[in-house]
C-alpha cells in the first residue's frame, strides 16, 4: 500500500506503507516525517486491519480530519483521503500490488468464436454448387457455422458510425462480395410519400445501371408482406406474367428481403440473375434474409444517430431562446422543428439608456465585459418568468410571452419580468460601483398583439423569431420611455390582470412608423 502526501501539489511525495503501524508527525521520531508547521511532533497513527486502515489522532494540536470532519479514530478504505493539520494524505494501492495480481485465466480479444476476415471466410472465385453463396464450407455442419461467422463479420463491418449514404454503399458491396449475383438494388421508404425509392443500385461490374431494373411487383410484395421472397425462374412464374420489368430487364431469378429492424419496414434489398434460372436456392434466401436483418439494424442505428444529432443541434439552438419548461414541452413533442404559428404575444423590449455615449467613453473590451455581466442576469429573469428570449440587438434585449406556448397570464409575466429587470439592475450597479465600473439604467417597452412565430434562417443558423406589427410597436414604445421607466401600450394594460403596481396614463404619444398616436401607460414600479 502507498500513502501519497499532498497529492497533486508541487511537493507531492509517495510513501510505501510497511507492515504494522505507521506514525505521522513533523519530527524524525515518526515513521513518516513531514516537515510542516501545522503538524504535531507525533500527530497521527495508521494501523492496518485487513483491507482497512485505522486512523488514530494522537491528541494533535491542529487535529485530524476526514471529509473535513475532525476525528479521533476512523476506519479508512483504499482510495480515501484525510488531512493532518494542513497536510493532505491519500491511501492507494501500490504498483507492485497491481503486478502481483494473478488471474486464473486470461483471454485475448481474438479467439475461435471471433470471425475471421472476409477473405478467410469466402471463396471469391466461385459460388458453391446449388447456391449463390461464396462460402468455403464442405459439409452442411461447417457451412452453417461459416454462415454465422460471415453474418457476425457483416455485423461488425456495418456497425461503424458514419454517413448513411456510405452505409448503403457498404451494404451493396458486401452483397457482391458474399453472393454470386448480377445486380443489387437497395430501396428505402420515402417518409414524405410512403413509397419505395431506390437509393443504391449496382451491376456486378461495379457500374451504375442506367435506370430501374428491379420488378416493382416483387419489391412491393416483399415490403407489404414483410417476408423474404425467392423467384427461381421469373420468366416462367405465372404471378409475374404482367410484370413488364421481368421481361424487359431479362430477369431469370431474383430474391428480395425486407429491411425491418423493428415493427416498421425501412426498405427492401433486391438481387437477381440475368441469365441463370434457378440460380438461387432456399439456402440463399435464408442467408439474404438474415443479411438484410443485420443491414436493417445498422441502417436503423444510423438513422437514429442522425436524428439524435439533428435533435441535439436543434436543442442547443433552442437553449438560447427558451426556458427549461418550454424545452421540456418541445422534447415531449419529439423535439422537431417548430412550425410557424400565429399567436397573440406580449413583447418586451429593454434598452440601455444613453449607451452610445457611455460606450464611446470606454474601451471596446470594457463594453464587452459590461454587457457580458448584464445580459445573463436579464436572460435569467426572462426564463424565470417562462418567456422566450428572442434576440439581443446591440445593447437591447427582446423577449416574448405567448410563443411557442401560451399561458393565460402572459401579460402579467411580462410585466413582472420588466419590474424584476429594473430591480436587478440596482444590484448590478452596486457590484459595478465596487469594481469602479460605470452604472447603467434601462428603459423598457411592452406591447401585446398578434404575430407570426417560428424558425427562420438556415440549417447552419437557426433563429426563432416573432414577426409582426406588435413587435415593432413594442420597440417604438421602448424608445419613448425614459431611463429607469417602463411603458406599456393599452393592449398590454388591458390584459394585465394583477395590477400589482400603480400606473400613470400618458397623453397620446406619437411613435415612429405609426400615423396615429398611441395611448401609453407608465408603470410606477418603484412605488
Amino acid at each position: 500500500m502507498q500513502l501519497i502526501v499532498n497529492p497533486g501539489l508541487m511537493d507531492e511525495r509517495v510513501f510505501e506503507l510497511p507492515e504494522g503501524s505507521v506514525t505521522i508527525g513533523r519530527t524524525q521520531e515518526s515513521t513518516l516525517c513531514v516537515f510542516h508547521g501545522s503538524l504535531s511532533r507525533r500527530h497521527a497513527r495508521l494501523e492496518r486491519q485487513g483491507e482497512y486502515f485505522l486512523l488514530v489522532d494522537l491528541q494533535s494540536k491542529n487535529g485530524t480530519f476526514v471529509d473535513e470532519v475532525r476525528v479521533e479514530r476512523y476506519l479508512l478504505r483504499v482510495g480515501q483521503s484525510f488531512r493532518c493539520g494542513e497536510v493532505y494524505f491519500t491511501l492507494t494501492v501500490s504498483r507492485a500490488e497491481f503486478r502481483a495480481l494473478s488471474p486464473s485465466q486470461v483471454q485475448s480479444l481474438r479467439n475461435r468464436l471471433s470471425p475471421g476476415s472476409m477473405g478467410e471466410l469466402l471463396d471469391a472465385s466461385k459460388s458453391s454448387p446449388g447456391s449463390a453463396l461464396k462460402l468455403k464450407h464442405k459439409s452442411q455442419e461447417s457451412g452453417a457455422n461459416e454462415k454465422l461467422q460471415v453474418l457476425l463479420k457483416v455485423s461488425q463491418l456495418l456497425s461503424s458510425p458514419g454517413h448513411i449514404e456510405a452505409l448503403l454503399e457498404r451494404i451493396v458491396e458486401l452483397v457482391f462480395q458474399i453472393m454470386e449475383v448480377d445486380r443489387v438494388a437497395l430501396l428505402l421508404v420515402d417518409p414524405a410519400t410512403g413509397s419505395l425509392r431506390p437509393r443504391v443500385a449496382r451491376l456486378s461490374t461495379g457500374e451504375t445501371p442506367s435506370g430501374p431494373f428491379y420488378s416493382q411487383r416483387i419489391v412491393e410484395y416483399v415490403r407489404t408482406r414483410s417476408v423474404g421472397a425467392l423467384f427461381s425462374d421469373a420468366w416462367m412464374d405465372p404471378r409475374l406474367n404482367d410484370a413488364a420489368s421481368v421481361v424487359s430487364q431479362s430477369i431469370r431469378a431474383s430474391m428480395c428481403a425486407p429491411l425491418k429492424p423493428r415493427d416498421e419496414v425501412l426498405g427492401v434489398l433486391y438481387v437477381d440473375h440475368l441469365s441463370q434460372a434457378h440460380g438461387f436456392g432456399e439456402e440463399d434466401l435464408e442467408f439474404l434474409t438474415a443479411f438484410a436483418n443485420q443491414a436493417a439494424i445498422a441502417l436503423d442505428n444510423s438513422l437514429l444517430a442522425r436524428r439524435l444529432e439533428e435533435e441535439a443541434v436543434l436543442r442547443n439552438a433552442y437553449l438560447r431562446f427558451f426556458p427549461p419548461a418550454t424545452l421540456k414541452k418541445l422534447h415531449m413533442a419529439r423535439g422537431g422543428p417548430l412550425e410557424t404559428i400565429e399567436a397573440e404575444v406580449t413583447v418586451l423590449f429593454s434598452d440601455i439608456s444613453d449607451f452610445t455615449a457611455l460606450s464611446s467613453s470606454l474601451e471596446p473590451r470594457q463594453v464587452v465585459d459590461l454587457l457580458n455581466d448584464y445580459f445573463p442576469v436579464m436572460a435569467d429573469i426572462v426564463f424565470r418568468h417562462e418567456g422566450t428570449l428572442e434576440k439581443y440587438i446591440g445593447d437591447a434585449l427582446m423577449a416574448v410571452w405567448g410563443a411557442p406556448f401560451s399561458h393565460p397570464d402572459d401579460a402579467d409575466r411580462a410585466v413582472r419580468a420588466a419590474v424584476e429587470m429594473q430591480r436587478a439592475l440596482a444590484g448590478l450597479n452596486a457590484r459595478w460601483r465596487e469594481r469602479g465600473w460605470p452604472e447603467l439604467r434601462i428603459h423598457v417597452g411592452l406591447n401585446t398583439g398578434w404575430v407570426a412565430a417560428g424558425n427562420i434562417g438556415s440549417e447552419q443558423y437557426l433563429q426563432y423569431a416573432t414577426l409582426g406589427d406588435a413587435t415593432n410597436i413594442a420597440n417604438r414604445v421602448c424608445s419613448v420611455a425614459g431611463a429607469g421607466q417602463i411603458y406599456m401600450t393599452e393592449a398590454t394594460f388591458a390584459r394585465w390582470r394583477q395590477r400589482d403596481w400603480p400606473v400613470t396614463a400618458l397623453a397620446p404619444t406619437h411613435v415612429k412608423g405609426k400615423a396615429e398616436a398611441l395611448r401609453l401607460y407608465r408603470l410606477d414600479w418603484a412605488a
